[in-house]
Order: C-alpha cells, then structure tokens, then sequence
C-alpha cells in the first residue's frame, strides 16, 4: 500500500479500534475523504465489535460464564494483533475471520 495513503489513513484506523464510539468516530471521519487504509480497519473493527455484542448477548448468557470469558480472551487478542498491524502500517487482516469481514462490509 502505498505510504501517504497509509499516513492519511492511520488516525481514523487507531480511533476506530478505541470502542464502538471510536469506531463512528472514524467512520464520519473517513465518510468525506475515502481512505482505503482507514475503510480496511474501520470494517474489521465493526466485525470485532458485533463479535463482541454476540459474545455478551448470547455466549455468556446461554453457554455461560467460562465459555464467554475464553471467547472475550480470543477476541481481545485479535484486537491486539489488530491495533499493532495499524501502528506498523500494514494492512493485515484478523486471522480466522477477517476475510468475512471485508466481505461482509465491502460497502465501507
């Protein structure tokens, strides 16, 4: 990916990893100027984020506690693997589901 569009794009992808208020934040931030950088972490955070939901909502309440603990472990570290790929400035999706994701929310 070529460096500017990685240097214009890299504010909008940290904040979009800071909660789902992040996550619109850099959404209205990308919405004017279009960033390819910023669109490819802004959709694999709206993934994580919706995991995340699911993971409260319906793991921790109908497969219990253990069981919603070790998944909110699992996708802490692919926040973490994540966020690190944005401060390196490459563009590297979540492993297991990150394709989906850019599947799911190629209009972003």
């Amino acid at each position: 990916m070529e460096n500017l569009t990685v240097n214009e794009g890299k504010t909008a992808a940290i904040i979009s990893h800071f909660t789902v208020i992040g996550l619109i934040i850099a959404f209205v931030l990308n919405m004017n100027k279009k960033n390819a950088f910023a669109s490819f972490y802004i959709r694999q955070m709206l993934g994580l984020n919706l995991l995340y939901m699911a993971n409260i909502w319906i793991v921790y309440r109908y497969l219990g506690n253990t069981i919603g603990w070790a998944v909110g472990v699992l996708l802490f570290v692919l926040w973490i693997i994540s966020l690190l790929a944005v401060l390196k400035g490459e563009k590297k999706l979540v492993p297991v589901v990150g394709e989906q994701f850019q599947n799911l929310f190629k209009g972003i």
